[in-house]
């Protein structure tokens, strides 16, 4: 798959992503970001770190601080307080033409044709037109939409004009991209096509960071997320470890219903009907099992379930930020 002049393998040993992450030079890194508009903090003391080649997720619910972190990472506003580095930068100016950024307020002029678009986006970073153009034919026709490449903006739908301001964000061949809300207002098909794009600029070493408050992009591209409410950010790492926070819950179904077995059970463990759930033990489930047959409980069933991305919001963020962030879902989908 190619984005841009990229050339994308689906091998993601190719690029910086199939190293660890505390292996590769960090894209971005914040400490103790501050921002204040009208004697309100909007952002109160943010820390990240997103490593090269990296997908990285801001998930929050809206008003929650993801744009005026992404701005001040950019260097679009200055933080009140804090450092931020881009590639090692402390100007983030001063390297624009490395970044491509996606405003969460599409901003294409509606006269303009599709080429011309992407061209301008591009000489916006250094492009010329005439270079400008001839990736933006390039970029239309890998797309399939070389079709509209002579249409006027006001003559594309939604997804496409979307879909024509993305390809002028990636024109210029940046390392780093920046995405704000990239997912809204975009048809399920559409988000599928933009989820593929990222994962392919990752696996060529770009480094991709978007805000979101939709938790299940967040948990099926990203390697590492910032939650942030309240214009803090209670946790940042990796998914893997926001979802281990919470332990893997256990179902059990059993032949019997009686007997000392039940005692082998943990004490958390709940009834509900022919099932019992409880947290994994820390021991594993194997101790158990051994009680279980040696008890002749009857196995029917068992399984391991761990904690999705959505329980980690909850536990990390609380409930109310949590339902907050399910308006924020049922507002955009209608």
């Amino acid at each position: 798959m190619a984005v841009g002049d990229h050339t994308f393998t689906g091998n993601r040993a190719e690029g910086f992503s199939a190293l660890p992450a505390d292996a590769r030079p960090l894209a971005i890194e914040a400490h103790g970001l501050v921002k204040s508009f009208d004697g309100t903090r909007a952002v109160d003391g943010v820390d990240i770190a997103v490593p090269e080649g990296a997908i990285y997720g801001i998930l929050g619910p809206n008003g929650a601080g993801k744009t005026t972190t992404l701005r001040m990472l950019l260097g679009i506003i200055d933080p009140d307080e804090g450092v931020r580095r881009v590639f090692g930068h402390d100007r983030p100016h001063d390297i624009g033409r490395l970044i491509g950024y996606l405003p969460e307020e599409r901003g294409l002029y509606p006269s303009m044709k599709c080429i011309e678009a992407i061209a301008f986006m591009g000489a916006l970073r250094g492009l010329s037109l005439k270079e400008g153009r001839a990736r933006a034919v390039e970029l239309l026709e890998r797309h399939g939409l070389a079709h509209a490449a002579d249409r006027q903006i006001r003559q594309l739908s939604k997804g496409m004009a979307q879909t024509v301001q993305l390809l002028g964000t990636l024109v210029h061949r940046p390392r780093l991209v920046v995405l704000d809300e990239p997912f809204s207002g975009l048809d399920a098909i559409n988000q599928g096509k933009l989820e593929m794009m990222i994962r392919a600029l990752a696996e060529d070493g770009v480094t991709v960071i978007f805000s979101t408050h939709v938790i299940h992009h967040a948990e099926r591209l990203c390697e590492g997320v910032a939650i942030i409410a309240g214009g803090k950010v209670p946790y940042a790492g990796s998914v893997e470890a926001a979802r281990d926070r919470i332990p893997a819950q256990v179902r059990l179904e059993t032949r019997a219903r009686e007997g000392a077995w039940l005692a082998s059970l943990p004490r958390e463990t709940r009834r509900n009907g022919d099932f019992f759930h409880f947290p994994l033990p820390e021991s594993g489930v194997e101790p158990l099992l051994r009680q279980l047959i040696e008890g002749e409980a009857g196995i029917l069933s068992l399984s391991i379930e761990r904690a999705g991305l959505h329980d980690a919001f909850v536990a990390i963020a609380g409930e109310a930020a949590a339902r907050q962030l399910e308006a924020d879902n049922e507002e955009s989908r209608a």
